[in-house]
């Protein structure tokens, strides 16, 4: 049995799905960050096959500027979700009154 291109695309999509599908679920600030990385992770993967399938470094290009930009977003994402989370335990998404001044 061959690994075709297809079959990583339909496991970036299914990356992609499971994530989103967490993102709209669940509440907690730290799963839906969670999610978000695996969003990201199934795009990648996506950009990945392509790249493979067409010979083309562009896609690995692109997998990297995205892992860089979802490295910055985790640690100001997290250090605001921990700060949160520190000072009112419990917190949901739903609680955006939080975050003001």
């Amino acid at each position: 049995m061959e690994i075709t291109t297809s079959w990583y695309l339909v496991l970036g999509a299914l990356l992609f799905v499971i994530g989103g599908t967490g993102l709209l679920i669940r509440r907690n600030p730290l799963v839906m960050l969670m999610c978000v990385e695996l969003m990201l992770n199934g795009v990648n993967l996506s950009f990945v096959a392509f790249a493979q399938r067409l010979n083309d470094i562009g896609g690995q290009t692109v997998v990297f500027f995205v892992l860089v930009v979802a490295a910055a977003e985790v640690v100001v994402g997290l250090g605001l979700v921990v700060a949160i989370l520190r000072r009112r335990p419990g917190t949901t998404a739903d609680d955006l009154s939080t975050l003001r001044g």
